[in-house]
């Protein structure tokens, strides 16, 4: 009997909070299609970007490396050539490989260069560029227009989202038969958030709901999240704040409506296919008087929406409590593919957890910050951060800022920094040693004594060139990167993580 093709569907969308999906939280923001998916799998409650910024996010979901390992630590960087894609991966093992929608990788701007990157299919390779390209200088500009929901003319064949769901049904059909990955990555609900005028008509008077975390005042809280709030700390919440974003609301509930049409195509035509959904990052939406995404770990905008099906694996509605990463999808693709997992990926595959939701993957997850945008001056700059999560406390060192120890069970809105309280202090230094333990394993590049030494942190060792004296080569990854040689020897390294010798003296 032959085996059933092996096929993955990867889908996202760009700055969907994780409680704007209905199987989360009843917000009025209309998502069936994505509930129905919920419905049918597993919803991970506790799921995390690797970093709440579009492309180092990218970078992680589509390589399996941290943004700090992948070069990819800021919009407007590609990763590094020796760090191989999930596409180049299946296709060396013959397995096709299908990328829509927006893509981020490239190292230019927001919208990429409409060339196919190696390992994906060219035929349907079709990123942001490759869409202004087939319109007319005023359809570009109107694509760019807020505005443009008002136009009684848009049709959704106009937007980008219904053209990516065509050629991503088109690609279903065509690999009915075989192994496959397809990726469809949406902008929306993203701004501009360009949708047929009746919905934005329908969110004209529609008001996010009310937590309580609008309206704190960033008490205790790091200075460059003050000066990121900038005018908002001066403004008066005290009797409510509303959250009103028509076009952004009606984006997802527009989105929602292609990404049905793509699970429609898959159901008829790869029914047993893996399907996970996601988004890159949340948006604050005005939690702790914030705005869009940036420097910080809050929820709103690291923790992301994931819900997950496999028929035959997973049952329907069932939820995952722990927590789970973006680093972990790679592994799950490559290992539902029937491939080995490279030592050189950072994740854990999530499949023992869809055959039983209540598997804890992860002791922790990692977060991370290392800029915007290389393009921009703004932004606050260079912020480097590195966060850790347990499923319970949140510990955030701002290494050029303040840091933050938070409660979530007890604290769910992020409103009290516990880093000072002396209740917490041994919880908070065994976090604060993983985050360490992790930078080291890693390979971050930006790692060393001063993340160690934290004003909070009193047993920290004294500042030392050596720091921990170790040299730490990267993992083999057969058939891309060999073994590193030792530099003392020219010989292989016998171990990766070894003691750096001294240097010689003449």
């Amino acid at each position: 009997m032959t085996a059933p093709p092996r096929q993955t569907v990867l889908l996202m969308t760009d700055a969907t909070r994780w409680d704007m999906l209905g199987s989360y939280r009843e917000t009025g923001v209309r998502t069936p299609h994505l509930d129905r998916l919920a419905e049918s799998g597993t919803r991970f409650e506790r799921a995390y970007t690797t970093q709440p910024v579009c492309a180092p996010a990218r970078s992680a979901l589509f390589t399996g490396t941290w943004p700090h390992s992948n070069g990819t630590w800021a919009n407007s960087l590609a990763p590094g050539l020796d760090v191989p894609t999930l596409g180049q991966r299946l296709r060396e093992q013959d397995i096709a490989a299908g990328y829509i929608g927006k893509w981020h990788l490239d190292g230019t701007d927001y919208f990429g260069n409409g060339r196919c990157p190696d390992g994906w299919d060219p035929e349907f390779w079709y990123d942001m560029r490759s869409y202004l390209e087939e319109l007319t200088p005023e359809e570009r500009r109107a694509s760019r227009d807020p505005d443009t929901v008002d136009d009684p003319g848009v049709e959704s064949g106009f937007t980008y989202a219904h053209r990516c769901t065509e050629r991503a049904m088109d690609f279903v059909e065509q690999h009915s038969d075989e192994d496959f990955l397809l990726v469809v990555s949406y902008d929306e609900p993203h701004d501009p958030g360009i949708t047929p005028p009746e919905f934005a008509y329908r969110y004209r008077d529609f008001v996010f709901p009310y937590d309580e975390n609008v309206a704190e005042g960033l008490e205790g809280k790091p200075e460059h999240q003050r000066v990121w709030a900038g005018p908002r700390l001066a403004e008066d919440r005290s009797g409510g704040y509303e959250r009103r974003d028509a076009r952004y609301f009606a984006a997802q509930e527009f989105v929602d409506g292609q990404l049905g049409r793509v699970l429609d195509a898959v159901e008829r035509h790869a029914p047993g296919a893996l399907v996970i959904y996601t988004s890159d990052h949340g948006d604050m939406l005005g939690s702790h008087r914030l705005h869009a995404k940036g420097p910080a770990m809050y929820d709103e905008i690291a923790r992301v929406p994931l819900l997950v099906r496999l028929p035959g694996i997973t049952a329907p509605g069932t939820v995952s409590p722990h927590p789970v990463s973006h680093i972990d999808l790679a592994p799950t693709v490559l290992a539902h593919a029937g491939m080995e997992v490279p030592e050189f990926l950072a994740g854990r595959s999530l499949l023992p957890a869809l055959a039983d939701p209540a598997h804890r993957i992860n002791a922790e997850i990692f977060v991370e910050f290392g800029r915007y945008e290389v393009d921009h001056d703004g932004f606050g700059g260079f912020q480097p951060m590195r966060g850790v999560f347990d499923g319970r406390y949140k510990l955030v060192v701002n290494l050029l800022s303040d840091d933050e120890l938070y409660d979530l069970g007890d604290d769910p809105g992020e409103l009290r920094n516990l880093i000072g309280d002396p209740a917490h202090s041994a919880r908070r230094d065994r976090l604060h040693d993983r985050i360490l333990e992790w930078m080291n394993e890693t390979r971050d590049p930006f790692r060393g004594t001063y993340w160690e030494r934290r004003p909070w942190r009193g047993d920290a060792r004294a500042a030392t060139w050596a720091y921990d004296g170790m040299t730490r080569g990267r993992p083999a990854d057969p058939g891309h990167q060999p073994r590193q040689l030792d530099y003392a020897t020219g010989l292989e390294a016998a171990e990766a993580v070894r003691p750096k010798e001294a240097p010689r003296v003449p």
